[in-house]
């Protein structure tokens, strides 16, 4: 049994503070020159600030150490030195702004625990003034980086209400890591043309040298602004800004982006102009720099005027053919599961009915008629996002399958790539009598993409290996190679055995009905 007497203990150690002022071994000099006196053991063992500050600091011929800080208040330092000493700190008829400064100055004398009950009582019961003094606080979080229940507080409210932060006069001045954060959310309420040019904004304003007319830039200032927003470029969501945008916002640009991605945003805005890419593209070196530039404007943004000529079409008559019976949208789920995954990936409670859910299957591949080869897979669903893969198991009644909210990607050099939104399921169907989802619980490891080397044997890959189709042999149905396991990135096994083979599978797109 242990008798515990820290109030005893506290009250001591203040009155060492309050009374003793021969023993004292350190000065402290604070903001307009006022002075505190301390005791250099307790400092150090309460702060390891103050013990690598100390162990820097020659004494005088006293024997006397001065710590010169002229950024923290009298008002503040007085708590804080307080709370070293006695362990109590009172804000009773305390100012919010001071309790916020006192906040980051107990991170800066790496004073955690304090800090951190600091930053909770701000959250839970000065919520309003938080939001009052959004700017001060958004920007001084940051700056510390060691704020993460401010962070996200913070966060919440600017995607909901996002002019506080970009439209705000100091937005250029925000700290990179505060930047990052928020295009790093699915959920910020901007259009993504916006939120490219706003990043513009803020990579230009960090290079006071760089002109202000583009057309007098050089390729040194385009390196420049490319290494200033190396970390924020990744996260610009380019193939959801609308065509005329990429013309006017993004195109100006281009020389920041990576060779590659410019590439595929050419090829993904020029589709249904697959010819030129593929026949036009390659010789356009022979053709008049204004035509070419209109071709490409034109397939990205037929509605806006050329200065070429436009030549009217060929007219070229094509024989009808007797009309086809309709043929089902899938050969392995039915309206039912349609349905089913609509509503998970609505996040519904109740399935949506099979002749009303909001989404239409539309087909990107399906094995049985373009092949098993696993490169067929990443030719044929790079650049599609919002995508359902559908897997039918040999040998059982199983139909099982993922669901990516994200583009799928050929050109990785193999990362993961982070989602909240991510599930995989197994449907009802046969003798499996019930369907079961599985929710993403790991968004960061949500999916694996291979790089381009692996892809002759890689296919999807939900989790990094929970569930994925894989093929040493380059065709799916020709390995039982897809293994379907716990390893708690996912929320539960959707199905009991590891390794199975497929009889076929099938790719959608998912998109919502208008």
């Amino acid at each position: 049994m242990a008798l515990k007497f820290f109030d005893k203990l506290s009250q001591n150690f203040t009155e060492l503070l309050l009374n003793d002022k021969d023993d004292y071994d350190v000065i402290i000099e604070v903001k307009n020159e006022k002075t505190f006196t301390a005791h250099s053991n307790i400092l150090k063992y309460r702060s390891t600030f103050f013990r690598k500050e100390l162990e820097n600091i020659i004494p005088n011929k006293n024997n006397t150490k001065t710590i010169i800080k002229p950024n923290i208040s009298n008002e503040i330092f007085d708590i804080i030195l307080k709370y070293i000493y006695g362990g109590i700190v009172n804000l009773e008829n305390v100012e919010t702004r001071i309790i916020f400064h006192l906040m980051l100055a107990a991170n800066e004398f790496e004073l955690k625990e304090l800090s951190q009950k600091l930053e909770t009582l701000l959250i839970e019961t000065k919520a309003s003034w938080l939001r009052t003094h959004f700017s001060l606080v958004y920007h001084n979080i940051f700056n510390e980086q060691n704020f993460k229940d401010l962070e996200n507080f913070c966060n919440d409210i600017i995607v909901k209400y996002p002019s506080l932060i970009f439209d705000n006069s100091d937005f250029t001045s925000l700290p990179e890591s505060a930047l990052i954060s928020l295009l790093k959310r699915d959920d910020l309420q901007i259009e993504e043309a916006n939120i490219w040019e706003y990043t513009i904004k803020w990579g230009i304003a960090r290079n006071s040298t760089l002109p202000i007319n583009l057309e007098e830039w050089t390729h040194e200032n385009f390196l420049i602004l490319k290494t200033t927003l190396q970390q924020c470029l990744p996260y610009i969501r380019y193939f959801h800004i609308p065509g005329n945008d990429i013309l006017d916002k993004v195109e100006p640009y281009k020389k920041i982006l990576d060779k590659q991605l410019w590439k595929d945003l050419k090829q993904y805005f020029h589709i249904p102009g697959n010819d030129i890419l593929d026949k036009v593209e390659p010789y356009k070196k022979i053709l008049d720099k204004q035509l070419w530039k209109d071709l490409k404007q034109y397939f990205i943004s037929p509605d806006r005027p050329t200065k070429s000529v436009i030549l009217p079409p060929r007219s070229i008559q094509v024989s009808e053919l007797p009309a086809r019976s309709e043929e089902p949208f899938s050969t392995i789920i039915s309206d039912e599961h349609a349905a089913e995954i609509s509503s998970w990936i609505d996040r519904k409670n109740t399935t949506y009915p099979s002749t009303n859910y909001p989404y239409e299957f539309q087909l990107i591949l399906r094995g049985s008629k373009d092949g098993f080869v696993t490169q067929t897979f990443w030719n044929m669903c790079h650049g599609h996002a919002g995508t359902v893969v559908i897997i039918k198991v040999k040998g059982t009644d199983e139909i099982i399958g993922g669901y990516n909210p994200l583009m799928w990607d050929n050109s990785t050099g193999g990362v993961y790539r982070e989602t909240k939104d991510s599930f995989i399921f197994s449907l009802k169907n046969g003798n499996i009598q019930n369907s079961i989802i599985s929710r993403v619980k790991e968004p960061k490891n949500a999916l694996w993409y291979c790089n381009n080397v692996n892809q002759n044997s890689c296919g999807p890959n939900f989790g990094g290996g929970y569930l994925y189709m894989n093929s040493n042999q380059s065709n799916f149905t020709m390995d039982n190679k897809y293994v379907s396991y716990n390893n708690n990135r996912y929320e539960k096994t959707i199905r009991t055995s590891g390794e199975f083979s497929i009889i076929d599978y099938e790719v959608f797109k998912v998109n919502k009905r208008t």
